[in-house]
């Protein structure tokens, strides 16, 4: 079993940064997908690439234009194997290091 069978990347369900995430997701994105369906794909390639942030490209956003939803990575006490991914906020740009 991998990392990803296993549930080591989460997000914070059930928090005000997740409502605080479905609604900046919801304003911005033009698709008709729930985002519950797309949470573990973006979980998945956060973990992947090594980002803690996913982007709405502007062919998907509602005023065509792109957006950043930028994450915090913790590691509960409780289960030092968790990674859990804390929305911190959207933006429209990223600088990348």
């Amino acid at each position: 079993m991998n990392r990803f069978e296993k549930n080591i990347f989460q997000l914070d369900y059930y928090s005000e940064n997740y409502t605080r995430f479905e609604n900046d997701f919801y304003r911005y994105t033009e698709t008709n997908i729930p985002l519950t369906f797309l949470t573990d794909d973006l979980v998945q390639m956060m973990a992947k690439t090594g980002r803690s942030y996913f982007r709405l490209n502007a062919q998907n956003a509602k005023d065509k234009r792109d957006h950043y939803f930028v994450f915090e990575i913790e590691t509960p006490k409780e289960n030092s194997e968790v990674k859990l991914y804390k929305y911190t906020g959207h933006k429209f740009r990223i600088e990348e290091k």
